[in-house]
């Protein structure tokens, strides 16, 4: 019987996996976009094209998957029931749509895979599926597998970059899942990355590596802008200074003192998967970065980093100034750092700066999440912090 493998979304991401899982003939592949009309212009883009994803193999050959997914629909009924393994390849801030989409047909034994899930992407699982959440196996990752960019909507993708090592962890549910949950993610990414899976989901959540890198980086070139145009967007990694580099590293040293303070209060919580940004990046790239000298360098030097650029609008008058609408702002705040933070207050650990990413990003979103020291502005509503679910001593 082959795998059955329902993604969802329609971005970046999910062409890629729709591309590469497509490609294996042991795989059947749906695709369910809730996107205004993301699913229909993916068909028919498809009814005279295969969807191409372009990448280079590790000998430096130029290469390609080609493929196409079984179906592509907007339409849950269809796309859900006797699916194998459901992954999320869509923004943060967008996952609460496709649970209550999911839930009335999901069966128990299905696995949910968060590709990024993000953090607290397991609170909001278990708040909207109820007593449906306790027959299904949740397994989330840390970041996406790749970098990539959509070349042509549809038909052609390019991986800018593989992780050698891909990440997660695995929780199970009072069912035995349908398929083994690794296996099955493995089988639909080919041989590389290369994944594993241990320590709790609440490892996942805390090192939501997305959110701490973004910010800080953001931050570090950001904080004192003048307001005056720039003549070009930036590099993202590549432009890194010491400042970032050194308040990424303190950020991260945080997250590794709530983990920490979790392991110390209940020892039944392995947060073994919990590690300083620079292991991570050493997991994640072990043959990609060229300097592991430092941080910073690990950052600058990194082959699946390179030409990578601040997200910016353009400006009539020319230039380009930076765009703090974008994901880096809007989606690691409130589904990364305020979830962080949150967990942070309920096991008492000090986060000054954490704190100063989330004023920051706050002021420039206009919300509120962190307010005089507590996780308690009017907006928590639309993050995944702890408290939003009434979370106040056990994690």
């Amino acid at each position: 019987m082959p795998l059955k493998v329902l993604i969802l979304g329609g971005g970046n991401g999910a062409h890629v996996l729709a591309g590469i899982a497509a490609s294996n003939p042991e795989n059947e592949v749906r695709v369910m976009s809730l996107f205004q009309d993301e699913a229909e212009r993916w068909s028919k883009a498809l009814e005279s094209s295969d969807l191409v994803i372009d990448y280079t193999d590790k000998d430096g050959k130029e290469k390609q998957f080609v493929s196409k997914p079984g179906l592509i629909t907007n339409d849950p009924k269809v796309a859900v029931p006797g699916s194998d393994i459901i992954v999320f390849v869509v923004p943060a801030f967008a996952h609460a749509q496709y649970w209550e989409a999911l839930k009335p047909h999901m069966e128990p034994g299905m696995v949910a895979i968060g590709m990024p899930g993000a953090a607290g992407w397991e609170f909001q699982a278990y708040n909207i599926l109820g007593d449906k959440a306790k027959g299904i196996t949740l397994f989330n990752f840390n970041t996406l597998p790749w970098n990539c960019r959509i070349k042509e909507y549809g038909k052609r993708v390019g991986i800018v970059g593989f992780k050698d090592n891909f990440v997660g962890a695995i929780r199970k549910g009072s069912m035995e899942p349908k398929v083994d949950p690794l296996k099955a993610i493995q089988q639909s990414l080919g041989p590389r990355p290369v994944c594993t899976a241990y320590g709790d989901l609440l490892g996942m959540t805390l090192t939501h590596t997305n959110a701490i890198i973004h910010s800080a980086i953001m931050y570090g070139r950001w904080h004192d802008w003048d307001g005056k145009p720039v003549r070009e967007a930036p590099l993202f990694y590549q432009g890194m200074d010491q400042a970032s580099a050194d308040l990424l590293s303190r950020v991260s040293g945080e997250i590794v003192a709530i983990a920490t303070a979790i392991s110390a209060k209940n020892a039944d919580i392995d947060l073994s998967n919990v590690k300083h940004i620079s292991d991570i990046m050493l997991e994640f790239y072990p043959e990609d970065i060229k300097d592991k000298s430092s941080l910073l360098r690990m950052m600058q030097s990194n082959k699946a980093f390179e030409g990578l650029r601040h997200p910016v609008i353009n400006n009539d008058g020319g230039g380009v100034s930076p765009d703090f609408t974008s994901r880096y702002i809007w989606e690691d705040v409130p589904f990364g750092l305020v979830v962080h933070r949150g967990i942070a207050e309920i096991v008492g650990v000090h986060t000054p700066n954490i704190d100063k990413l989330i004023i920051w990003g706050q002021g420039l979103m206009g919300k509120e999440f962190l307010v005089d020291g507590k996780i308690k502005g009017k907006d928590i509503g639309m993050t995944r912090a702890p408290q939003r679910y009434l979370f106040k001593s056990r994690l």
